[in-house]
């Protein structure tokens, strides 16, 4: 098929199938992770901390599903939804069921949820969900990414991809598979979400406190070209736009960008850092605007605030709006953050 054969992707819509081998949560990844993101809430670093608040482990922050995420759905972009030359991060929602914590041995599966066609590009949006070993899902991750032709790409970025590229990484393999296509679906069988989400009492303050346009501290963060090359590696993003200059303009950018997925993780930071509790949150979507431009001689500086947008007396929870920008770039289209208040 090509990219403009819309149809039949559409057709595809449906397609499922689960990772062969479990992803088993580590300490030192959970760690790693906090450290990539600037999250240095103690419940992801102190077993003593999480433990205070509840916790059996370490805290996964909230984005840490996009890592076994992005190698889970390399199948998916290889030989069910082919036709195109590479992908626009566009918008990402997690939903927490219950917190994910150091020992969860999760498995992870992966469906094209749907293709849409909006002025002339095609929105595709892959659901990654993850159960642990009692069959319960604990978190549900939808990623909306725009699919780009050979019509978008400068023909002459493929070369230099491929040489700046690390020796067992072929990031042009994507949407190449010539296999004979077989659809796959999600076994029937009832779903069972977890609870433990919105039945344990969270560490947050209490919802009597907290009143509708309540304002977030304004927090600044600086990133680095070493932030980026240390994200990449620990998230497993090996496109070079994030680190290699020449490489990002000819991708028809000002210059080397931050992750996507690196400033919706430290935007989950600094909202956990407001609640006190990084378990409190139930959802989180982030509709990415633009992306953060990271020079190597002055780095980045990205803004960080936020308020309380409602409250809902009934589940003592409340809905609050993060917002980003660095420099005159506003980061964050829209990003929406569901807490459980006490």
């Amino acid at each position: 098929m090509t990219a403009a054969d819309t149809s039949t992707l559409e057709s595809r819509v449906g397609h499922y199938y689960q990772v062969d081998d479990t992803y088993l949560v580590g300490r030192e990844k959970v760690r790693e992770y906090a450290r990539a993101v600037q999250d240095y809430h103690p419940a992801h670093w102190d077993l003593d901390a999480a433990a205070k608040l509840g916790y059996s482990g370490l805290v996964a922050p909230l984005t840490f599903t996009s890592t076994p995420a992005m190698a889970a759905n390399r199948h998916l972009f290889e030989s069910v939804v082919v036709g195109y030359d590479t992908y626009l991060q566009t918008e990402e929602v997690f939903e927490q069921h219950r917190p994910i914590v150091s020992g969860d041995d999760l498995s992870v599966d992966v469906e094209l949820s749907s293709v849409r066609r909006i002025a002339g590009r095609d929105l595709i949006t892959v659901t990654n969900t993850f159960t642990d070993t009692a069959g319960e899902r604990v978190h549900t991750l939808h990623t909306t990414v725009v699919g780009l032709t050979a019509e978008d790409v400068d023909p002459t970025i493929k070369a230099a991809v491929q040489k700046a590229m690390m020796h067992d990484v072929n990031i042009l393999g994507v949407g190449e598979s010539e296999a004979p296509y077989e659809k796959t679906v999600r076994p029937e069988g009832d779903i069972h979400i977890a609870e433990a989400g919105t039945t344990r009492v969270p560490g947050t303050p209490s919802f009597d406190d907290v009143k509708v346009g309540d304002a977030l501290p304004v927090h600044h963060t600086r990133l680095s070209r070493g932030d980026l090359v240390n994200y990449a590696g620990v998230a497993g993003d090996a496109n070079p736009i994030h680190w290699d200059e020449d490489i990002a303009k000819l991708a028809g950018l000002p210059d080397v960008i931050a992750h996507g997925m690196l400033t919706m993780g430290l935007g989950a930071g600094f909202a956990s850092a407001w609640t006190g509790d990084p378990g409190a949150v139930t959802r989180y979507a982030v509709r990415l605007s633009q992306p953060a431009i990271v020079s190597a001689a002055e780095g980045a500086d990205i803004e960080f605030s936020g308020r309380v947008k409602s409250l809902d007396p009934e589940t003592r929870s409340g809905i609050v709006i993060v917002a980003a920008k660095s420099g005159d770039r506003k980061i964050f289209g829209l990003a929406t953050m569901h807490v459980r208040f006490r």
